[in-house]
């Protein structure tokens, strides 16, 4: 999706080995929609050149203060008027004392001083230099003074040391600069999900499982996070990376699944059972792999918990959101499973439409009616369906399509 379509940015760049890095974050943000005007600091240049730059936005690249291609002469002025935002990658801690103290004496920390727009940092720095008390306090007044810091990581750096200090991935950078622009509609909110098949263990490499890729669930997941959420993700097994700032724990079968969210549910506001937990389970589990026979396989199944339900009826149980996947009559048998479970919303669709897929059509049904989104991108469907969340915990109704 082109998550940033229609923004504005400027792109500083300051100087550090990660530098290399900002090119990558160039390219990412222009394919997600982004106009970008990339501001080089001299240390900046030094690492990457402005032709990489300009050829990577498609625009003019930036660095002088006196620069007398934009007509004023005041391109500290004009380059942040209509700016969504100023992200500085890296922001080297030379940079980050100079923005602290509200120093200006080049054309990135004059703009950024003379901005009319967010401004966000992503350190980049040997690790002795990031903890060193002056850079602490350098931190703390940004901080202080609404600047967002993005980062940084710890890990290996430049200098053959490990620890602190090392600047956020470009995909981290991308996803950190999105859930920037997002209405903080959940915030200060937590909310359990579940997500992705389990597999139900048959011996020690045979098991019962199905083809959910778990595609639905962390997009749902990613966008309660850029909602302001605090989540916690129960997944089970999927070929998929946790996604920013959610927290996931890891499980394979049904009861451990169970176990995990119970775990994870005192302070939830919000549980959403979004995986496609296996009805049954082997009643027992071989120890050692069981040989083929010429007679078959005969297995005792026992039905696994329904953690859905068991959650709904709680004595106090938070606001359960549930997840029906159907073959055929999805309104009816949608209805009558958040009926009969007691859920306050349920989205629904159609099994053929959505397993393994990377776009999807849903229903979302509540008590005021039922609520059909065109077929989009799970990214999209996922944001929506945490603005219908938001409007119901809100105590507002939506307006049925």
């Amino acid at each position: 999706m082109n998550e940033l379509n229609g923004r504005k940015l400027v792109l500083g760049v300051s100087g550090g080995v990660a530098a290399y890095k900002a090119a990558e974050l160039t390219r990412l943000l222009v394919k997600a929609g982004a106009e970008v005007d990339v501001v080089l600091t001299e240390g900046g240049a030094r690492f990457v050149t402005p032709v990489t730059f300009q050829a990577l936005s498609g625009r003019p690249v930036w660095s002088d203060l006196w620069d007398a291609r934009m007509d004023n002469n005041m391109a500290h002025i004009d380059l942040t008027r209509g700016a969504d935002g100023i992200l500085v990658a890296p922001a080297s801690a030379d940079l980050l004392a100079k923005l602290a103290n509200g120093l200006a004496d080049d054309l990135l920390t004059t703009l950024c001083l003379a901005r009319e727009c967010p401004l966000m940092v992503a350190p980049a720095m040997n690790r002795q230099m990031w903890e060193n008390p002056a850079t602490q306090r350098n931190v703390a007044q940004l901080k202080a003074d609404g600047v967002a810091l993005f980062g940084p990581a710890a890990g290996d750096q430049a200098c053959g040391e490990t620890g602190p200090g090392r600047m956020l991935e470009p995909e981290e950078l991308l996803e950190a600069l999105v859930a920037q622009f997002q209405p903080k509609i959940m915030a200060g909110r937590k909310v359990v999900l579940t997500a992705g098949p389990t597999f139900e263990a048959i011996d020690p490499v045979r098991g019962i499982t199905n083809s959910s890729s778990g595609k639905m669930g962390y997009a749902l997941a990613r966008a309660l996070a850029r909602a302001g959420a605090e989540v916690v993700l129960v997944s089970g097994p999927v070929a998929l990376p946790a996604p920013a700032g959610v927290r996931r724990v890891s499980v394979r079968g049904a009861l451990d699944m169970r176990d995990a969210v119970f775990a994870a549910l005192p302070g939830a506001e919000v549980f959403i059972g979004v995986a496609a937990v296996a009805d049954y389970r082997p009643q027992q589990r071989a120890e050692h792999k069981i040989k083929k026979a010429e007679g078959g396989l005969e297995l005792v199944l026992t039905p696994n918990p329904d953690i859905l339900a068991e959650v709904a009826a709680l004595p106090n149980p938070p606001f359960c959101v549930g997840f029906a996947a159907e073959s055929r009559e999805l309104d009816a048998y949608a209805e009558s499973k958040r009926r009969a479970k007691g859920l306050p919303m349920l989205v629904g669709n159609l099994v053929q439409d959505a397993l393994g897929a990377d776009d999807n059509e849903v229903v979302l049904y509540d008590d005021n009616g039922r609520y059909p989104l065109g077929r989009a991108a799970k990214d999209e469907l996922a944001r929506r369906i945490v603005e219908h969340l938001a409007t119901l915990l809100a105590g507002g109704e939506m307006r049925e399509e």
